[in-house]
């Protein structure tokens, strides 16, 4: 007998999440705002504001899990947005009984020595760090207390199909598929690891799915880590294109443009990611879920093929 899933966004990983569980014959229900169609099929579509608690309720009653795949999309408002988006889907879950999904990132940590891994604290002190990590705190703290029933994965840089100008590679692919130079963000030559939106919603199902594994987060398995000009010339190389040239924006650029652009103040704050090794240990993760990464080439492939989805 199939159950009932919700998932809110119909970003990359949502899509994903929504495709997999309809693949095994699942009840799947999307929501976003919109209610745009994700084009997949036996899959439901609600055009609902998930911040609103008791209309999310509404359309949770029965669920077996809530997913939460949601991206705000201004990265300037988070502040704004996610507190009481958050809040929405954390009462949803409690009132419900569904279990509480949530892809998250490694914001949380910070600036880190060596890899991350899901014993570190979440210690980091920039603003928006510091949001995901309250965020989580508040479904653990419910989890902890009883009230719910809640998981979170945590992945690096997204790669893979459907994330256009929001991944830093997909960001300059498509010119560097056209032959022309690039500029990336930081050092260009630092190991980093990049996972997968299929990799992601994979490990978000599992980890629902398994109740041994809820009350606390999880890395996604994503493939050894490389630097960006490596990781753009393996996808350009999977399109049979040649390498091009790859300029560096360095911090001090980001501080100075962020001056009249809040979009470059707010990921200049982030550049610490792009000055230092950025790189995860998800051995812990591969052992309980029996998870492996998309492989590399796989992984290419499905990128530069879903450039405009």
């Amino acid at each position: 007998m199939s159950q009932h899933h919700v998932v809110v966004g119909a970003g990359p990983v949502g899509r994903h999440v929504a495709a997999l569980l309809a693949g095994r014959g699942e009840h799947v229900t999307v929501i976003t705002r919109s209610g745009r169609d994700t084009g997949l099929e036996a899959v439901g579509h609600v055009a609902l504001d998930a911040s609103d608690a008791d209309a999310l309720t509404r359309a949770t009653e029965g669920a077996s899990v809530l997913y939460n795949c949601a991206n705000p999309g201004n990265y300037t408002q988070w502040e704004q947005t996610w507190p009481p988006l958050a809040a929405s889907l954390l009462a949803a879950a409690e009132r419900t009984g569904a279990v509480y999904a949530i892809t998250g990132n490694l914001y949380p940590y910070g600036p880190v020595d060596g890899p991350m891994h899901p014993g570190l604290p979440d210690a980091a002190t920039d603003h928006k760090g510091v949001l995901r990590a309250k965020l989580w705190g508040d479904a653990l703290a419910a989890h902890d207390a009883g009230r719910v029933r809640a998981v979170e994965v945590r992945a690096s840089d997204y790669v893979g199909p459907g994330i256009g100008g929001n991944g830093h590679i997909t960001r300059v692919l498509p010119a560097a598929l056209r032959g022309k130079a690039v500029s990336m963000i930081g050092r260009t030559d630092l190991p980093h690891t990049f996972t997968d939106v299929l990799d992601v919603a994979r490990t978000l199902v599992a980890a629902a799915e398994d109740e041994s594994t809820h009350g606390r987060t999880w890395m996604v398995p994503s493939n050894a880590p490389r630097s960006q000009e490596q990781a753009l010339t393996e996808m350009l190389a999977s399109a049979g294109k040649p390498p091009v040239t790859v300029r560096r924006l360095p911090a001090g650029m980001l501080r100075a443009l962020g001056i009249v652009s809040p979009m470059m103040r707010e990921i200049a704050q982030m550049g610490y990611q792009w000055t230092a090794p950025y790189v995860i240990d998800d051995t812990e993760s591969r052992t309980r879920f029996g998870i492996e990464p998309t492989p590399w080439d796989e992984v290419c492939r499905r990128t530069i093929a879903g450039l405009d989805a």
